[in-house]
């Protein structure tokens, strides 16, 4: 049995960050992962989706704005499986950065199916089946999530698939029906129809990306028409079938009306459920909601003491920064040091569709509800189309959206949906932390021309003073 400070199970966002942190504070560190190092983000996730997307960009531009741009192609060939190539090769750097940066910090890392004996040991499986054991007065579990499938849409990974058999296939289907419009959905929609597959969507809530403000919703809708994706809104699958020669037949139902929709393949993205099954949580007695999230208060603490948890496994805000930023503040409280308190609503959220959708805070339909008790609602915009640097782009759909509190004006949430608005949002939220207001926003002098620009104006319009519109 090792003997170590801290024991981290699982080796995504949220654990390697957090063995890093731990290395730096002090502490001999062991990590354990049963599959890889960087996890779901790195190796099939948010990395090598960000490699496809640009594949697609440039796919589309070849494909559909040749005319606009002024040149043409007598034989363009797009080959997707080359796009996959490359989105793998870009992971697989990024996850030996991390196993370099492991070896820098002196973590030891175990590749094994990890399992709680008791509050302070750990058990290891290896591939093999062997065992052995890791024991700290500490231990941060960072199990992550899986993606939740139900049971009778059974993934074949040839034509009912997940984001882990879609994002790593090499050849595209001729069409396909995505369940679920949230980032996975929207993502692969815009990469599948940049390279000309038939798509469709189908979300059962009543718009896309459902979890955004009500007018990003729409404003993707329409750029999504443009652009010929189909959505069925308001449509509630209610089978998936096998077709003999080939696809799927998916059948959704909608104010009790039926309709079929044949594809090559189906996408599942409704959603994860937490990896909190059978790593001994229950033998320990660590608390879990109804559906197997584990339950931390403010410094990640579990309700046993000397237990931690991080990331997707706790349902706080499943998305790979706020993993790591929970990472730093559970290895920080364990050691004593002062940390921060996270205010998850206010976490940057970024979807990579096109047009890009970024945000945080409350939305405009929620800062109303609340603004019974806390004062009236201001909401500002500000046009990509009146910026420069976006008509330059000749991507200009879209805009910046602030909510505030009209007597104090301060940042409620801010929502965007443009080009790159996912760079844009770092200034606002280190505005809104720092409790700046637009008025002082407003003074930043931005560089000319930018996107950026866009934050400038909309601080000004808050003041009704803007420049450019």
């Amino acid at each position: 049995m090792n003997n170590y400070d801290l024991i981290i199970i699982g080796a995504g966002p949220g654990g390697y960050v957090a063995a890093i942190r731990a290395s730096q504070l002090g502490l001999k560190t062991a990590i354990i992962d049963k599959e890889w190092l960087g996890g779901v983000c790195l190796n099939v996730g948010c990395i090598p989706s960000k490699s496809l997307l640009k594949n697609a960009d440039v796919a589309h531009t070849l494909l559909k704005r040749g005319r606009e741009l002024g040149f043409s192609f007598d034989n363009l060939n797009l080959d997707y499986g080359v796009a996959v190539k490359r989105s793998r090769k870009v992971s697989n750097r990024l996850v030996k950065g991390i196993g370099f940066l492991m070896k820098k910090n002196g973590i030891d890392v175990h590749e094994a199916e990890a399992k709680l004996l008791d509050k302070n040991t750990v058990q290891l499986r290896a591939a093999d089946g062997s065992l052995s054991s890791l024991s700290a007065p500490n231990i941060l579990i960072a199990t992550g999530a899986s993606a939740m499938l139900p049971s009778v849409w059974a993934v074949d990974e040839q034509k009912v698939l997940s984001y882990r058999e879609a994002i790593t296939q090499e050849k595209l289907p001729k069409s396909v029906v995505i369940i679920g419009s949230g980032a996975i959905g929207v993502e692969f929609a815009t990469i599948w129809n940049s390279y000309g597959v038939d798509v469709t969507i189908v979300e059962m809530l009543p718009r896309i990306v459902p979890m955004e403000d009500e007018e990003v919703s729409a404003e993707l809708a329409k750029a999504f028409k443009k652009r010929k994706i189909k959505m069925l809104i308001g449509h509630k699958v209610e089978e998936i079938e096998d077709v003999e020669d080939g696809g799927v037949r998916v059948r959704v139902s909608v104010d009790d009306e039926e309709k079929i929709i044949e594809a090559e393949q189906a996408l599942v993205a409704i959603g994860f459920r937490p990896n909190s099954q059978n790593i001994g949580l229950e033998e320990v007695g660590i608390d879990t909601n109804s559906q197997g999230f584990i339950q931390v208060n403010e410094k990640m603490e579990t309700n046993i003491a000397g237990i931690s948890a991080i990331g997707d496994v706790t349902g706080k805000l499943m998305l790979a920064h706020v993993g790591s930023a929970m990472g730093i503040v559970a290895v920080e409280a364990i050691v004593g040091k002062e940390t921060q308190v996270l205010n998850y609503e206010m976490m940057p959220r970024a979807t990579y569709c096109q047009p890009q959708v970024a945000s945080f805070g409350a939305t405009e339909a929620q800062a109303r509800q609340r603004a019974k008790n806390n004062g009236a609602v201001k909401v500002v915009k500000f046009p990509f189309q009146a910026n420069g640097k976006a008509l330059g782009l000749g991507e200009y759909a879209g805009w910046v959206k602030l909510v505030l509190n009209e007597e104090t004006d301060e940042i409620l949430g801010a929502h965007l949906i443009g080009p790159e608005v996912t760079e844009l949002l770092p200034e606002l939220t280190l505005a809104q932390m720092a409790q700046l207001t637009p008025a002082e926003i407003s003074q930043n002098v931005h560089a000319h021309p930018t996107l950026s620009e866009t934050l400038m104006e909309v601080a000004h319009a808050a003041e009704g003073m803007a420049i450019h519109m």
